[in-house]
């Protein structure tokens, strides 16, 4: 088992000073896939968790504070056995306070579950396996810790903003970037496209299927920049180096603005799902 990574470290850091901020950003804006729309990318993974009156374990992989988990607590099915797993001790906290005592959380990490073989139905994870290292091993413990035939579904990125907006934000964020930015590889690049997706799961997983969810959002260029300061790259720009981005994207966004000063844009996320072979 490789010792933990430079990014993992970060990424621990992170959800210590930032509980909370992947729900804070999703969970209140809904969430088109090509066939329904959803109250939030999360409700696109509880819609797959059939609620039925049967044994079911569940396990939410990357849980952070709980909020998927809490969405499938509240269904009130006494017999579905809910789990989740972060390597977040801050986030976890969090999770344990708002969660229902009979839900079961461990500290750990995607790359050596804590749970036996063949022990779970579905396993569901919310915008997280495309920052993990070493996602091949990732993968095997998916497929050990689920039964035959077992469900695996998961929301990742696939673009980071829709629209205009995101070719605005790139080209001023790249010049500052290639200067101002430490190195720090996340994850690894296979998680960013189908035919990754499906080099990982091949062999051990059967009826990959891929949907595009999009997450649009109508901020003002003001409250759009508020949210991208939660997210990690400008998260580990110095001060002088996020306040130059901020004033160059905020001058490139504004012709952008409609006549209510919003603009158009947006999260792009890809569902995955899978069945255990």
């Amino acid at each position: 088992m490789n010792a933990i990574s430079t990014a993992e470290m970060y990424l621990q850091d992170f959800h210590q000073r930032q509980v909370g901020v992947t729900p804070a950003a999703f969970a209140h804006l809904p969430a088109h896939a090509a066939s329904a729309t959803y109250a939030s990318s999360y409700e696109v993974l509880t819609s797959l968790v059939p609620a039925v009156d049967t044994p079911l374990t569940l396990l939410d992989l990357a849980c952070g504070d709980g909020h998927l988990l809490g969405l499938l607590a509240a269904r009130r099915q006494p017999r579905l056995q809910l789990l989740g797993v972060d390597m977040s001790q801050s986030e976890l906290a969090a999770a344990r306070a708002a969660l229902p005592p009979s839900v079961r959380l461990l500290h750990g990490r995607g790359q050596a579950l804590d749970l036996p073989s063949a022990s779970v139905d579905y396993l569901v994870s919310h915008m997280a396996l495309m920052l993990m290292d070493d996602i091949e091993q990732v993968v095997r413990e998916m497929h050990r810790v689920l039964r035959s035939d077992g469900r695996f579904a998961a929301i990742v990125g696939r673009t980071f903003l829709l629209g205009e907006v995101n070719d605005v934000f790139m080209r001023v964020f790249k010049p500052i970037a290639s200067t101002e930015l430490p190195p720090l590889r996340f994850g690894d690049r296979r998680t960013g496209s189908e035919a990754g997706w499906r080099e990982l799961l091949d062999g051990s997983f059967a009826d990959v299927e891929f949907d595009d969810i999009n997450v649009p959002w109508t901020p003002t260029p003001g409250e759009l920049w508020t949210a991208l300061l939660d997210t990690y790259d400008i998260d580990r720009l110095d001060d002088g180096a996020r306040q130059r981005l901020r004033s160059a994207f905020l001058d490139a966004v504004a012709p952008l603005q409609g006549g209510d000063g919003k603009v158009a844009t947006g999260w792009g996320l890809r569902l995955v799902r899978a069945r255990a072979s």
